[in-house]
């Protein structure tokens, strides 16, 4: 029998049984979205997070001169929301849509709520996934600091050379902070 992909997410931090799997399964729901659909609408509130079974996501902004900022990328195997919004029950104030078609399960906030209370392994579970979320944005603004454009580029290219092949290279420009015309000198 082939395990859930879920299931092997999950037990890759916390090992639960194939019963508690199946308690913890039946709060998400399982949601198809079509490219160019939106999951997060600015504006909208925000009670649902996502994970990605297949497909990839973009959240992001755009600030008062109508230029993009892309905050993450999600494909498999990521989690993505609004953060700010789905913590604190309000509206978000990024969006995020599928750049390809999409599988995704979704949980609730109250679900998640529920779960955390019930089984102190899927308390443990986000605990563990928000100090990961935590680390790796801590080393995105880092790196928005620290390094130049092309270090930046360098890196993320060696850290997810799919992505490339994903996702148009204006958008990989937004995620960087660099003009289209800038990442076309670094990516020569």
């Amino acid at each position: 029998m082939e395990l859930h992909p879920l299931k092997i997410h999950i037990d890759e931090i916390i090992p639960l049984t194939s019963e508690e799997f199946d308690y913890v399964l039946n709060h998400f729901t399982a949601v198809n979205k079509r490219k160019h659909q939106f999951i997060v609408q600015e504006g909208e509130l925000i009670d649902k997070e996502f994970w990605v079974i297949k497909g990839c996501l973009k959240s992001y902004f755009f600030d008062d001169t109508g230029k993009e900022h892309i905050l993450q990328f999600a494909m498999e195997n990521w989690w993505v929301t609004d953060y700010d919004a789905f913590t604190n029950q309000t509206a978000a104030k990024i969006a995020v849509d599928c750049l390809e078609d999409c599988e995704l399960l979704y949980i609730t906030y109250a679900n998640r709520e529920k779960l955390s209370q019930e089984m102190h392994q899927m308390e443990r579970f986000w605990a563990k996934k928000t100090k990961l979320g935590y680390v790796a944005l801590q080393n995105r603004v880092l790196s928005l600091m620290r390094n130049t454009a092309k270090e930046r580029y360098d890196s993320l290219f060696k850290q997810y050379p799919h992505l490339f092949q994903r996702v148009p290279k204006k958008m990989i420009a937004a995620y960087l902070g660099v003009s289209r015309e800038t990442l076309s000198r670094l990516d020569s």
